[in-house]
């Protein structure tokens, strides 16, 4: 850094013409110019600019050496300006990371869009419901539906969300409606399951979250078949708002259970950096904010 201050501070005053002149454009004393100078001229061990009180004069070894400063200063501020206008605008390329399920609904549907905005832009959507490795794996941004409140991911929310238990009009014609947890006992239950094992299902119960180990004679590992299974009558399924929304907007589904509803898991964009986020990661954060607060959003998707 002082190396090359020291070069500016001569490029400076050879176009200013003076030592006062050069300290004036930068807002400094002449003496810590002059003091640039000697320290210059002692580190290559040459003799740069004849000085006098009215007048400096380049050596042969300083004019020579003032055409490849020159060259330098303006290539910095070339480059410092090409990557301020790049900040300035959303460009490279985006690695995204989301849920299967939600991926296809909420993300790959407006990618389209969010490209339109930014044309500098390219993106790589990787759909898959592990939870991947941000760092290792280079991804830019994720999409997760989780609390965030005792991880160590940097994260912004991008909406609310819920879980609900659902079912069709025609099952609950034929079945009932249960009024408490007690009677999911009595009612088919479509499970989730992951590596073998059934995930239960999470209410809020005498002020507390519980999990209940739900029966059924159907599991699957994936969401969007369950909420066909439900919509087919064949149970009822506990499935997030972003899923059933627009089902249950058009009265293909109806929720049951919802005093009994839990805390949502929410959705969030996480990220690995905290500071100098790039634009491109920043857009496409704001883009999907702004898309999912769009009034009915999650009832017409």
């Amino acid at each position: 850094m002082d190396q090359f201050k020291q070069i500016s501070t001569f490029v400076e005053v050879v176009a200013k013409g003076s030592l006062s002149a050069a300290a004036r454009a930068e807002g400094v004393a002449p003496a810590i110019v002059s003091r640039r100078l000697d320290a210059l001229e002692e580190r290559l061990g040459v003799k740069l600019l004849q000085r006098t009180t009215r007048k400096l004069a380049l050596t042969d070894e300083g004019a020579a050496f003032l055409e490849d400063c020159q060259r330098i200063v303006a290539e910095l501020e070339e480059a410092e300006s090409a990557v301020s206008e790049r900040s300035a605008r959303a460009s490279g390329h985006l690695l995204i990371s989301a849920p299967a399920g939600f991926g296809r609904q909420h993300v790959a549907t407006l990618l389209p869009s969010f490209l339109a905005e930014h044309r500098e832009l390219t993106v790589t959507l990787n759909l898959n419901d592990r939870v991947v490795d941000l760092i290792g794996e280079g991804i830019d941004v994720a999409i997760r539906i989780a609390s965030l409140s005792d991880s160590n991911l940097i994260g912004v929310k991008l909406a609310d969300n819920k879980r609900v238990v659902v079912a069709s009009p025609a099952y609950l014609k034929r079945y009932g409606t249960p009024q408490s947890l007690d009677d999911l006992g009595r009612h088919n239950c479509l499970a989730i399951s992951s590596d073998g094992s059934q995930r239960g299902w999470t209410f809020r119960h005498n002020g507390k979250n519980v999990t209940l180990k739900v029966t059924g004679n159907m599991v699957c590992n994936d969401g969007a078949v369950l909420h066909d299974w439900a919509m087919a009558g064949k149970g009822l399924a506990w499935r997030s708002m972003w899923e059933v929304g627009s089902a249950i907007e058009l009265g293909q589904l109806q929720t049951v259970l919802d005093d009994y509803a839990a805390p949502g898991n929410d959705i969030y964009a996480v990220f690995a950096q905290r500071r100098h986020l790039p634009l491109r990661i920043r857009a496409f954060v704001e883009f999907l904010r702004r898309a999912y607060s769009e009034p009915g959003y999650w009832r017409k998707t």
